[in-house]
C-alpha cells in the first residue's frame, strides 16, 4: 500500500542546545540542521545523549538553546525505543492503538473512521492480523511494528524513530527500511536514532554523530567505521 501524498516535512534546526540532569551535562552546545524532507540519522555511543536530544525536540526535557522548525511539523510521528507497558493489563493491540492515537479515553471506544485507519496502519507494518491479540503477548519485534504503526496514524510530516529495528528479524528490518524510505520519498522528514552504521550508510542521506556534543555532521556516505569523524 502506498504512502498518502502529503506536504513536505519541516527542516529542523538545533541551535546551542544544552542539557544537564542531576548535575551531569548530558548535551553541550549541540548545533546542526536537518534539511526539509531529509532522512537523517543520529548516531553515537550509548549514553551520548541521542535519546535526550530527541526528547528535547518533543518538548519532554528542559534545556537551554533553541530548536526551530522551518515549516509545519505537525503531525509528528514518534516511535520510542520501547513502550513502558504492564504485560498483565488486558489490552489488545487495537486497544493500545486507540489509546495512543486519540485524545479521548480509550474506554469510550474508537469511531469507525479511526478503526479503519488503525487497521490500515497495522497492515502497512505487517501486523494487520494482530489487532485482536493481547498486546502483552507479542514478541519484541511485533511490539516494535505496532509502535511504528501508531506513528503512522495520522500520516506524519515529521517522523522520529528511536532504534525501530532493534529486536526485529531480517524481514522486519527490510519492511521498516522500505516503509521509511517510502514515507521519505513522499516528503516526510525523518530523524532516526541508529546504532547500526552499516544500516545508516545504506538508508540515510545525512548523519550527525554526537557524544554529548557534535562530533560530525554531514553526508552519511562519508561516515567512518566508528563514532568518530569521516575517513
Amino acid at each position: 500500500m502506498s504512502a498518502e501524498p502529503i506536504l513536505r516535512g519541516p527542516a529542523v534546526a538545533f541551535d546551542g542546545v544544552s542539557l544537564s540532569l542531576g548535575g551531569t551535562q548530558v548535551l553541550h552546545d549541540v548545533s546542526f540542521r536537518i534539511p526539509a524532507g531529509a532522512l537523517h540519522c543520529l548516531v553515537g555511543p550509548n549514553g551520548g545523549g541521542k535519546t535526550s536530544l530527541v526528547r528535547t525536540l518533543l518538548g519532554q526535557m528542559p534545556h537551554t538553546g533553541h530548536i526551530h522548525f522551518e515549516g509545519s511539523a505537525t503531525p509528528v510521528g514518534y516511535v520510542p525505543q520501547a513502550l513502558d507497558f504492564d504485560r498483565t493489563v488486558p489490552m489488545t493491540v487495537n486497544d493500545v492503538m486507540a489509546l495512543l492515537g486519540q485524545r479521548r479515553p480509550a474506554f469510550f471506544g474508537s469511531g469507525r473512521r479511526l478503526r479503519g485507519r488503525v487497521a490500515q496502519a497495522l497492515a502497512r507494518t505487517g501486523v494487520g492480523s494482530l489487532g485482536g491479540q493481547p498486546f502483552g503477548s507479542l514478541s519484541g519485534g511485533q511490539r516494535q511494528r505496532v509502535l511504528l504503526a501508531q506513528a503512522l496514524n495520522p500520516s506524519p510530516r515529521l517522523l522520529i524513530l528511536d532504534e525501530p529495528t532493534a529486536g526485529i528479524d531480517a524481514p522486519g528490518i527490510q519492511l521498516v527500511e522500505a516503509l521509511v524510505a517510502e514515507l521519505n520519498a513522499c516528503g516526510v522528514t525523518v530523524l532516526w536514532i541508529n546504532h547500526d552504521l552499516e544500516q545508516v550508510r545504506r538508508v540515510a542521506q545525512s548523519v550527525t554523530v554526537i557524544n554529548r556534543q557534535v562530533l560530525y555532521h554531514g553526508p552519511a556516505r562519508a561516515l567512518g567505521s566508528d563514532w568518530g569523524t569521516p575517513p
